[in-house]
């Protein structure tokens, strides 16, 4: 099965390049991101904090099918709405580190955008781990998720 969501990692680099087109409006795509209501279907995740500005935090937690909480969390360095989003992501307590991530929303048509992500990593190693826990798939689906989840409320 070919994933959506296009994922460029070049060897011995320390980044990764996201792409995906998605059938929503610039607008309904830019909100999937910033609304807890809809964040929280696609994602899966429980939204505690979501300040969307300029030095605004945010944190989510979700719980595994054990019963163990886990927390997501960072700062937003940059808020541009329906354009442009700069922040942090951290998995907290898992050593993964913190990683920026770069978020460029564009409309192609009036129904039509796609969203170009930019993530840095502190190292290619630490990029690498996270290929191998499978994020490329997880993110393809979370994607999926989104353009379900974002059609109701068009």
């Amino acid at each position: 099965m070919q994933l959506k969501t296009k994922i460029d990692a070049e060897d011995g680099r320390q980044e990764l390049r996201i792409s995906r087109k998605f059938e929503l409006p610039l607008e309904l795509l830019f909100k999937a991101y910033t609304e807890p209501e809809i964040l929280e279907q696609w994602m899966g995740t429980k939204v505690l904090k979501l300040e969307n500005e300029k030095y605004g935090s945010w944190q989510f937690e979700t719980t595994d099918p054990r019963g163990n909480k886990h927390r997501f969390s960072g700062v937003i360095h940059e808020f541009v709405p329906d354009r442009q989003i700069i922040r942090t992501f951290e998995m907290v307590g898992t050593g993964f580190g913190v990683q920026l991530e770069f978020l460029e929303f564009e409309s192609i048509t009036e129904e039509t955008s796609r969203l170009d992500m930019h993530i840095v990593y502190r190292s290619a190693e630490l990029r690498d781990q996270y290929l191998k826990i499978g994020m490329p798939r997880g993110l393809s689906m979370a994607h999926d998720r989104l353009q379900e989840a974002a059609e109701k409320y068009k």
